[in-house]
């Protein structure tokens, strides 16, 4: 669990920087049932939040609200990984 919590936190930390939320919504998905695709998978969602979003509208539901380009967001967060 430390070791989960740890790369939760790193994920956090890297989101902050990148895209400067107001919050997040942190969730995890275990089972097949539950979302995860797979019996006995386990993931998390880290969700950036601003005040005035739509919610929880773009992890619940097929409405999308995206402030840029998904490339645009990947290709700024993966220059921080430096992957």
């Amino acid at each position: 669990a430390e070791e989960l919590f740890d790369i939760i936190k790193k994920g956090l930390e890297l989101l902050k920087e990148v895209m400067e939320p107001m919050g997040f919504n942190i969730g995890l998905n275990l089972g097949k049932v539950a979302g995860a695709g797979i019996a006995e998978h386990l993931h998390t969602h880290i969700v950036p939040r601003w005040q005035g979003d739509t919610n929880f509208m773009p992890v619940l539901s097929d409405t999308k609200v995206l402030s840029e380009a998904l490339i645009s967001t990947y290709q700024k967060l993966r220059a921080k990984l430096q992957v």
